[in-house]
């Protein structure tokens, strides 16, 4: 039930349930399988060694509880500012009983940017629209999940940690008084009183949130959950992309976690928090504690079967509250940028741009100036600015295509030292005199052994920076592009065209590469197969992913071409032999 807790501090950190790989790990798993072939095949070859590929951030630890509140940066001044808050009064005496005669599961609420079903019993919601956003069927997206309900409760169920109040809550029929824009809701059986009010802004994505338990005249701490999931349901993946945030003011980290955080029960964290909530890749509801004031906040994970669905996934959910009344503002709606910094600064850290952010957050403000512009289509915005990319980074590629080919070249006379210490082991001391005759060749010639791979590791980052501006901006969500209807998700048809055309653009551009000789049914298991990983791995990535790399790809074979044309391969260098003529 919503009530139950039988969570654990922050300090601990169980490990997590199974998950499915998100497509920033996958693509990680894939470049690191094709650097393992990549060296492989050098050893067999053998080519130049390979720089090891990058590692990723690691997660940061959860903070510990924080023992005194820090105050958190002005968050300047919003263009509408919620109501005055007041401290709710404490009744000194009990409350007379207040209760509605009968199930009340249609009060609706409606701005011009929500549209909100609550319900009477336990004061929670049915269902939270957002009236300016379809999801992939066409209907104004719903973020909350019922299917679970049983098992999770409604958002905005309370929960309670220690004292508990000798009624359930969560099952009481609230009296709800309505005004333009607030909705009450009041009960009491003359020995327990529960109060909740929700106050919108007419045209902004924030709420007033005040809820209040008492029992026989003293507080009662509680906390207000949003179990169960959240978010779009029709987007790809929808459940994989779901998380509780929160940002911590004293550390000043952001904190992202996973449902199988909580797989060993409810993880709570306490202190003085910037935002604190849940969230899918385009949306997030979240509270805006007062600066300086101690919060609680609890991470869940239930497990169900979800709509769509052929198997229970382990779902997010979370709660909050403080050790009194709860008094806070509610942002829920878009993570977009705009929109986040007028609700808050803080909340801009909701739009994760990666590892490679300084490079990502620029590029973003780039493809954006580019659409509205220019194009007026972020398809074209995404293909144009791939050129330009591509363009400006031709000097590494022309780099790399030269080392290459010094490399082919060169291959006679690295197979000849190779021959002279053929079946010598790893271990044998003979294996660094083999090294060392290598490096003698490389220097003599003029080459940097690493000069064909340090260009492409250099543009590495350019790709993980795109990866994450086509996955998290909002703005890409439902933007078309030609035969695609959405370029923030996989082709909806059939077939999948883009990938087919990445595969065959790639085959095509390594048959145009030179490569370093050696093996030939090596070769044409690399140039076979680090394409087909490549498709495999992008089939179920957003359209906008694979139009860049397609585009890359086509850019790739232009360059190539030219570059074949103005430089073409000489035969090899011939290597000394000790055969005597006869």
């Amino acid at each position: 039930m919503a009530d139950q807790d039988k969570g654990k501090s922050a300090t601990q950190n169980p490990k997590g349930g199974k998950q499915e790989l998100s497509m920033e790990k996958r693509l990680l798993l894939a470049f690191g399988l094709m650097g393992l072939v990549l060296l492989g095949s050098q050893y067999l070859m053998p080519t130049a060694p390979q720089a090891p590929a990058p590692k990723g951030a690691e997660q940061p630890p959860t903070p510990e509880t924080a023992k005194a509140a820090e105050a958190a940066p002005n968050p300047g001044a919003p263009a509408a500012k919620p109501a005055a808050r007041t401290a709710p009064a404490v009744p000194a005496v009990p409350a007379a009983a207040l209760a509605d005669t009968e199930e009340r599961s249609a009060i609706t609420v409606e701005t011009g940017v929500y549209k909100v079903v609550f319900s009477n019993r336990g004061a929670t919601i049915r269902s939270w629209t957002l009236k300016n956003y379809k999801d992939s069927n066409g209907k104004p997206v719903e973020l909350v999940n019922l299917a679970g309900e049983a098992r999770t409760g409604r958002p905005f169920s309370y929960q309670f940690r220690n004292r508990k109040p000798s009624a359930d809550l969560n099952n009481a029929l609230f009296q709800a008084r309505q005004s333009p824009g607030r909705i009450e809701f009041n009960w009491s059986d003359g020995t327990t009183s529960a109060r909740k009010v929700f106050e919108f802004d007419p045209a902004r994505y924030r709420t007033r949130l005040v809820s209040e338990v008492n029992e026989k005249g003293q507080i009662l701490p509680h906390m207000l959950a949003w179990r169960g999931g959240f978010g779009d349901l029709t987007a790809h993946n929808a459940v994989a992309l779901m998380h509780s945030v929160y940002y911590d003011n004293p550390s000043a980290k952001y904190f992202v976690e996973e449902a199988s955080i909580a797989k060993e029960g409810p993880v709570l964290v306490t202190g003085s928090f910037g935002f604190a909530g849940i969230e899918d890749a385009y949306f997030a509801a979240v509270i805006l504690p007062e600066a300086g004031l101690t919060t609680d906040f609890q991470t869940w994970m239930d497990s169900f079967q979800s709509v769509g669905s052929e198997e229970e996934l382990p779902h997010v959910g979370v709660a909050f509250g403080t050790q009194g009344p709860l008094d806070t503002t509610l942002f829920v709606g878009p993570k977009d940028l705009d929109l986040l910094r007028q609700t808050h600064p803080r909340l801009e850290q909701l739009v994760d741009w990666g590892w490679f952010s300084f490079i990502a957050r620029p590029l973003f403000l780039f493809l954006n100036w580019f659409n509205n512009s220019y194009t007026h289509n972020w398809g074209w915005a995404i293909v144009i600015v791939t050129v330009i990319i591509n363009t400006a980074l031709l000097p590494l590629r022309f780099s790399s295509m030269r080392s290459a080919q010094k490399m082919m070249k060169l291959q006679p006379k690295v197979q000849a030292i190779n021959e002279k210490y053929k079946g010598v082991s790893m271990k044998d001391p003979r294996k660094q005199k083999q090294n060392e005759e290598m490096m003698a060749l490389y220097q003599s010639e003029g080459i940097n052994p690493l000069g064909g791979c340090i260009p492409m590791l250099l543009q590495m980052p350019f790709f993980f920076a795109f990866f994450k501006v086509l996955s998290v901006a909002i703005e890409l969500r439902g933007a078309p592009w030609l035969w695609v209807s959405d370029l923030s998700q996989p082709e909806a048809g059939m077939i999948r065209f883009l990938p087919i055309l990445m595969l065959i653009t790639q085959v095509l551009m390594q048959k145009m590469t030179p490569t370093a000789g050696g093996d030939m049914a090596q070769q044409r298991m690399m140039m076979t197969m680090m394409p087909i990983l490549l498709a495999v791995m992008f089939y179920s990535a957003s359209s906008g992913l694979v139009l860049y790399w397609l585009t890359g790809n086509v850019v790739g074979i232009v360059q190539q071409y030219f570059f074949n044309k103005l430089a073409p391969m000489s035969g090899p260098v011939q290597a000394a032999t000790s055969k005597k003529k006869k």
